[in-house]
């Protein structure tokens, strides 16, 4: 780890790893519904990670919040993706109208949206709803140089660990995140090449829906950056000044303010991926407060979750972004708190106990 900024160190050495006694809180309670034990399978283990995460049992399903976080990128030039870069300010537009994917599914499970503008290359203003936290105008071209200099990489961490703080303030129990920016699983595909060691046709999907030689293409142009900008592994903030993006540093500090605040940090796709593996090298205590919502048609995704041996809870083919996989997946922590606290016990339900400790008895 090679932050160069006190706020990012502060916020990675007040991360704490679980405490198993928190852990066998929430098994306890599990272990006491009307139910066989473990029957609830996932739900179960979702609901002990968040009594662990959290260091409590909650009274109610906590308050969510969606981050949604939006950056132009250079590269998108190069005709990486099927869409043109305006359609990042367009699409923020209509996330602040409610007419997206993420608006519909965050009022499914009554969580707030929260549109961040970490760089997008037009001048949006400041319309109500939206969080300007712009570092710049759009990345650079990483075909030609880095994407940005380090200090706009040190910033867009540290703006992503204010916003938790502020959603922390405002009594959010639980935050999604999640990406909006054309070009973006470009920048991903190059981190997670860099982060996991793999080729990068292993690690580059067809994005917003590229044909065979438009995939060709984003594959050559990856490779270029990566040549062009040699970015060091062993140096997670020079990968992403190199070949990142501003809302992808954002989803780091993200991460990093979640786990040092123990506010659960629910994953969405591709681009949380290439930032969790961000994060995991600036701390790998980090993984102990991120939940897994889905995996991702992109390829890359795959890889990222494998190198960190993380499961996800879906797998729906989805490929959109915007934190739309985490809001499924809060609703299905929401069940999980909701069968830990309103489920009656076999004392108070009058319902027998199992005769044996354990199935491997009977």
């Amino acid at each position: 780890m090679n932050p160069s900024s006190s706020f990012i160190q502060e916020t990675v050495a007040a991360i704490q790893p679980l405490s198993q006694a928190d852990v066998h809180r929430a098994q306890v309670l599990w272990d006491g519904l009307t139910k066989p034990q473990g029957s609830l399978g996932r739900l179960e283990s979702l609901g002990t990670q968040y009594v662990a995460m959290t260091k409590c049992v909650p009274s109610a399903c906590p308050d969510a919040m969606i981050f949604t976080l939006a950056g132009d990128h250079g590269v998108a030039t190069e005709g990486v993706s099927a869409y043109p870069s305006s359609v990042t300010a367009q699409m923020v537009l209509n996330f602040l109208h409610g007419g997206a994917a993420i608006n519909v599914l965050a009022r499914q499970i009554g969580a707030k949206v929260r549109v961040v503008d970490m760089g997008v290359q037009e001048d949006l203003g400041a319309p109500a709803g939206l969080r300007v936290r712009k570092i710049g105008w759009g990345t650079h071209n990483f075909c030609l140089g880095p994407a940005m200099s380090r200090e706009q990489a040190i910033q867009s961490v540290e703006e992503g660990i204010r916003l938790v703080r502020e959603a922390q303030g405002e009594g959010i129990g639980v935050i999604g995140i999640g990406d909006m920016g054309i070009g973006n699983t470009t920048a991903s595909s190059a981190i997670t090449a860099v982060m996991t060691g793999q080729p990068v046709p292993t690690v580059t999907g067809r994005g917003t829906g590229l044909n065979e030689a438009g995939l060709t293409k984003k594959i050559q142009v990856i490779t270029q950056g990566l040549q062009v900008n040699q970015p060091r592994v062993t140096d997670p903030l020079d990968v992403l000044s190199k070949v990142g993006g501003f809302e992808i540093g954002g989803l780091v500090g993200l991460i990093l303010g979640g786990a040092a605040y123990r506010l659960p940090v629910v994953l969405d796709g591709f681009i949380t991926g290439a930032a969790i593996l961000l994060a995991h090298a600036l701390t790998p205590r980090c993984l102990d407060y991120v939940i897994p919502s889905h995996q991702s048609v992109e390829q890359g995704h795959r890889v990222a979750l494998d190198t960190l041996r993380l499961r996800p809870l879906l797998d729906l083919d989805l490929r959109l972004g915007e934190g739309t996989g985490a809001c499924l997946a809060i609703g299905l922590l929401q069940s999980s708190l909701a069968c830990l606290t309103q489920m009656a016990t076999f004392s108070s339900a009058g319902v027998d106990g199992a005769l044996h400790e354990s199935p491997d008895q009977v």
